[in-house]
Formats: C-alpha cells, sequence, structure tokens
C-alpha cells in the first residue's frame, strides 16, 4: 500500500510541479501575451478605421460618378429631344418640297413626286444613322445639293413659264446618277 501511496505522491508532486510550471510560464511571458492582446486590438481598430475611410472615400466616389452619369444621361435625353426635333423639321421640310414638285409639275404622276421624296428620305436617313463624320458630312452634303437642285427645278419651271409638259431633269438626273459613299 505504501507503494500506491508512494507511487500517488509521486503523481501528485508531478501534477503540482507541472501547474507550478505552467503558472511561471504565464508569468514570465504574461506581458509578452498582454502585448500580443494590445497589438491585436491596436490592428484591428487600426484596420476598422481605414476601412472606414477607404468606404467613406469610395462612397464618396461613388456619388460623383452618379452625379456625373446623371448628368451625361440628362444631356444625352436633352441631346435627342433636340435631335428629333430636328428629323422631324428635316422631314417637314422634305415634305414641303414635295408639294412644291407637285404644285409646279402638276402634270407628273404623283409617283414622281414620291420617288423624288423617297429619294431626299433615303439621303435624310443615310446622313441621320452614320457614326462616322466625314461619311455624315458627305451625305449633308449630298442632301443639300439634292434639296437645292429641287428648288432650282421647281423655281425654274415656275419663273420660265416652261411648257406643262417639262419635268424637274436636274433633280431626277441626280436621283440616277446618285454617288455612293
Amino acid at each position: 500500500m505504501t507503494t500506491i501511496k508512494n507511487w500517488a505522491l509521486a503523481l501528485l508532486k508531478s501534477f503540482h510541479a507541472l501547474k507550478d510550471e505552467n503558472l511561471l510560464w504565464e508569468q514570465n511571458n504574461q506581458e509578452q501575451r498582454t502585448r500580443l492582446k494590445h497589438t491585436q486590438i491596436l490592428a484591428a481598430k487600426t484596420l476598422q478605421a481605414q476601412l472606414k475611410k477607404k468606404s467613406v472615400i469610395l462612397e464618396h466616389e461613388l456619388t460623383l460618378l452618379r452625379t456625373s452619369n446623371d448628368a451625361k444621361v440628362a444631356m444625352l435625353k436633352t441631346k435627342c429631344k433636340q435631335d428629333i426635333k430636328d428629323y422631324k423639321e428635316y422631314l417637314n421640310s422634305l415634305e414641303i418640297l414635295k408639294n412644291s414638285i407637285q404644285n409646279s409639275f402638276d402634270h407628273l404622276p404623283e409617283a414622281v413626286a414620291f420617288t423624288i421624296h423617297h429619294h431626299a428620305k433615303l439621303l435624310l436617313n443615310q446622313m441621320w444613322e452614320t457614326d462616322n463624320f466625314e461619311h455624315k458630312i458627305h451625305h449633308e452634303l449630298q442632301l443639300i445639293k439634292f434639296m437645292t437642285t429641287i428648288h432650282e427645278d421647281t423655281h425654274r419651271h415656275l419663273e420660265e413659264g416652261i411648257s406643262s409638259e417639262s419635268i424637274p431633269e436636274k433633280t431626277l438626273r441626280l436621283i440616277q446618277n446618285k454617288p455612293t459613299f
């Protein structure tokens, strides 16, 4: 029984020795552990502050982008509305030219006036739909030349009192010789 008692005492001593060693290690390293915890807390707070600062900066940049995009959208809407208005005015002036042809050359079949009008609309649409600036200018010049020729033909017909059988020759010649770009 004494051996069991000795063995239990030895075990108890080993247990207390381990506890004493652990306590000693805790005491020796407490300052370092405290510093590490403190450093960890400071790092977490610094990271949190940096994240908050970046969040504010990003929110500000996002607000600026929204404002800029809103302004661009408003400008684009205004430009589109103006483009639609301009396009309608072009169509109205083409309609006036068609009526002028019909009035000046009343002996011509309506199909001729509609063909001339249709050709003018094609030139207008080509000018309107192209994104290439050079092509746009080219089509615009074609449209101006075509409309001017129509005006000259109708004006010449009215001023000179040419026979009732005359036709808008220059205009029809332009349609036949339509250059492509």
